[in-house]
């Protein structure tokens, strides 16, 4: 016997890779019920390649009740709303917001580096995602950690316009198209013109003068890898449509050569590593758009400090940074505690 599943906010770009994911991972659903908020309700969502199409309900009046497993991709105030009661029927929210991310009772998880922490999911029956930034990363950092034990990393991101939702990437087509035949590129979404440029800025501003989204890839990481890891990241958004890139200089305690490393990262669960060290020998957002590994390139070691390494990493942001972990976790609670399907 399978699981019954609830999508929310499956008429968005999450909402409707989790349906595509949970399809071609074939994951043992028996019944999947799709809800987004009342504009949507009757839409028809297909499920995946299946030809099977779902009809959105209304989530204001769906009843979790009997349901097993919900995946939420519907916002932060949304979810404060909807995942306490979805909890409290019974069904397990798995919440890709990041309203309970940092929440003692809610774990946060990325399968590959801690699964054991799901083990406390019952507290309040909710399971937090990531950032899709601190997904990939660390998915990179624990293989190495679990070696030679980092003590500090370096982050630069280049996050695509997906990660900010379907009005990122229709402002940068809008405005790539605007320039083509010389009308104005005004921002909307974002706060520059991101068409042809870089924009250092992801989320709200804090007062020490980071931005939220390099606060959330600090903490996210000391709460799922280790809390002795010192964290130091610039989040920069980048004309690319989906696809989010890092380039990160890690500090060991131990020593570790940046052949080590490529050992270690060949055999490590969820990487992919490519590194050819020639022409095109590594991988770029473009080819990793579809794909459910994080793939690492350029490993090489950083002579000005003592046990460093530098290296780079692609992962598709809307599968392995949203989508993909959900799913993810959803086969994780299955396997270590739902445990209905076959």
């Amino acid at each position: 016997m399978g699981y019954r599943v609830v999508v929310a906010g499956a008429t968005g770009n999450v909402g409707r890779e989790m349906l595509n994911i949970l399809a071609e991972r074939e994951f043992p659903a028996d019944e999947i019920a799709v809800v987004a908020s009342a504009r949507s309700t009757g839409d028809q969502i297909e499920y995946g390649e299946t030809g099977r199409k779902l009809t959105v309900k209304n989530i204001e009046h769906f009843d979790p009740t009997g349901w097993d497993i919900a995946l939420f991709a519907i916002g932060s105030e949304a979810t404060k709303v909807y995942a306490p009661k979805f909890a409290a029927a019974g069904c397990t929210v798995i919440d890709n917001s990041s309203l309970y991310r940092m929440d003692p009772d809610v774990p946060l998880i990325v399968p590959e580096v801690n699964p054991q922490d799901i083990d406390s999911y019952r507290k309040k029956n909710i399971i937090a995602n990531p950032n899709c930034s601190t997904a990939q990363m660390v998915v990179a950092l624990k293989p190495l950690h679990d070696v030679a034990t980092i003590k500090r990393v370096v982050v630069a991101t280049y996050q695509s316009v997906s990660g900010a939702g379907k009005a990122g990437m229709d402002e940068l087509f809008e405005q790539s198209r605007n320039i083509f035949v010389g009308d104005q590129a005004e921002p909307k979404k974002f706060t520059k013109q991101i068409a042809f440029n870089v924009i250092p800025h992801i989320d709200s501003f804090l007062e020490d003068g980071s931005t939220k989204e390099e606060w959330k890839m600090v903490a996210e990481t000391k709460k799922i890898l280790d809390p002795k890891v010192k964290v130091t990241a610039t989040c920069v958004r980048v004309p690319v449509f989906v696809g989010h890139s890092e380039a990160l200089n890690i500090e060991f305690e131990k020593e570790i050569s940046a052949a080590e490393a490529q050992k270690i990262l060949r055999e490590a669960p969820g990487v992919m590593l490519v590194d050819k060290r020639e022409d095109g020998g590594y991988v770029t957002p473009v080819e990793c758009v579809g794909d459910y590994a994080t793939f690492v390139s350029r490993v090489r070691e950083d002579s000005t400090i003592e046990n460093g390494l530098s290296l780079w990493c692609v992962s598709d942001n809307l599968r392995k940074g949203a989508a993909l972990n959900a799913v993810q976790i959803a086969e994780l609670l299955g396997r270590r505690h739902l445990k209905k399907a076959a």
